[in-house]
């Protein structure tokens, strides 16, 4: 016998959605297949690897791990939501001057990560990068430009404000 539907609204991106989704649909597919936004990576589906995170209320959740009826009433932000009005995030201007990726797929999870990072202590020393990070996996890089891309974004970021 089927699972009864649920109704989640959820914003993502700044857009509300009203959907029907089955209880067991995972948020990293309600993401992907259900608003074509494809920049949510599924790497591991055990959230270790940390491809797979977005923005819940400002902090950093792994969408693979969670049920989209979980995210009912929250305000989603995936790697689609951080440019805006076609300019880039100053995390993805210094990702892409330092070199901090290689084939890509981890990015957008190392970006979001670094956002909430930044969002918190906008002037992080390179250990905290690195701690603040460390829930994100990279098989091409060594770590030291997406560490250096980091601290570039605080840079300019404080420079900004």
């Amino acid at each position: 016998m089927p699972q009864a539907y649920r109704s989640v609204e959820i914003t993502v991106n700044g857009l509300t959605y009203n959907r029907q989704v089955e209880p067991r649909r995972l948020l990293s597919d309600f993401l992907r297949e259900d608003l074509d936004l494809r920049g949510t990576h599924v790497g591991c589906e055990h959230g270790i690897c940390g491809a797979c995170t977005v923005l819940m209320n400002g902090y950093t959740v792994r969408s693979c791990l969670m049920f989209a009826v979980q995210a009912n009433g929250a305000e989603i932000t995936t790697i689609e939501g951080l440019a805006k009005n076609g300019k880039l995030h100053p995390l993805q201007e210094a990702f892409w001057e330092n070199h901090g990726l290689q084939c890509g797929f981890c990015t957008p999870g190392f970006l979001l990560s670094a956002c909430e990072l930044l969002e918190r202590n906008p002037d992080p020393t390179e250990e905290e990068v690195r701690v603040g990070l460390s829930g994100n996996m990279c098989r091409c890089t060594g770590y030291q430009g997406i560490v250096e891309s980091v601290l570039a974004a605080a840079s300019k970021m404080k420079a900004q404000k």
